[in-house]
């Protein structure tokens, strides 16, 4: 894919955040442990969704080469993706997929926060609506890391094992490459790493809730803005892209 212009493409790296989890979200309609958490998951999908449409709407308008949302989402290859690692993880059991969503929401609900006040009235804009979706996001998470935090052995195992797997991705979510710094210091783009202390915060308090300790460092896994990604996420476009793929330019 040609280089996007650096706004388009920060765009581009928002909505795919929000598309992937939320394709990943959708694996587990009909399939979570409760008809609540079914339909709270298949919600939460449907924000992310909601939100990745706007993000890449916006990187087509800027990119102004006729590319909609839905070509930016379906008639990219792999390596045009720019998510970060964690958000195309698979979702293993129901714990790790708790611990995903828990991790990825609250850095969400900070970045969404922080990007309100964006210079870039429609950033600004996409996230004012967005912030209040992903704060309810955040606090079902929290309320399951809890539940099963403090809950069985069992689930108190699959919470602390779901957690020590997501948590090697963790770091590249306040990385802060060439393009993001730039923005930042135009006032357009979030100041990712003046994050994290905010969200430890967060985390730290839940963990304690649930009775949890914090998972051992890890050393970090980076890439996946640079388009350098797990063999996860091929599969998952290969299911999500299918019709596209099939059958070019159908519509319903």
């Amino acid at each position: 894919m040609a280089k996007l212009p650096p706004l388009a493409q920060y765009a581009l790296r928002l909505g795919d955040d929000a598309l992937i989890l939320g394709q990943r979200l959708s694996e587990w309609c009909g399939h979570a442990p409760a008809l609540e958490i079914d339909l709270s998951l298949a919600n939460i999908a449907l924000d992310l969704v909601g939100q990745a449409t706007h993000f890449l709407g916006l990187a087509g308008e800027i990119e102004a080469k006729g590319r909609d949302a839905d070509a930016l989402a379906f008639k990219r290859d792999v390596l045009d993706f720019s998510n970060c690692l964690l958000v195309e993880q698979p979702n293993g059991d129901f714990a790790r997929t708790i611990a995903r969503q828990f991790l990825f929401s609250h850095f969400q609900e900070l970045q969404f926060g922080a990007l309100t006040g964006s210079t870039d009235p429609r950033l600004a804009a996409i996230a004012a609506k967005a912030v209040k979706e992903v704060a309810y996001h955040a606090r079902l998470a929290s309320d399951w890391v809890a539940r099963l935090g403090d809950g069985t052995d069992e689930s108190r195992a699959r919470m602390i094992a779901g957690l020590d797997w997501m948590w090697r991705f963790v770091d590249e979510l306040f990385v802060l490459d060439a393009i993001e710094t730039k923005l930042a210091s135009q006032g357009i783009a979030v100041d990712k790493p003046a994050l994290r202390a905010a969200w430890d915060a967060r985390i730290d308090g839940v963990l304690a809730e649930a009775t949890l300790s914090r998972p051992a460092p890890h050393r970090p896994v980076l890439g996946g803005r640079e388009g350098h990604h797990s063999e996860h996420l091929g599969h998952l476009l290969s299911e999500m892209q299918f019709l596209q793929r099939a059958y070019p330019g159908a519509t319903w």
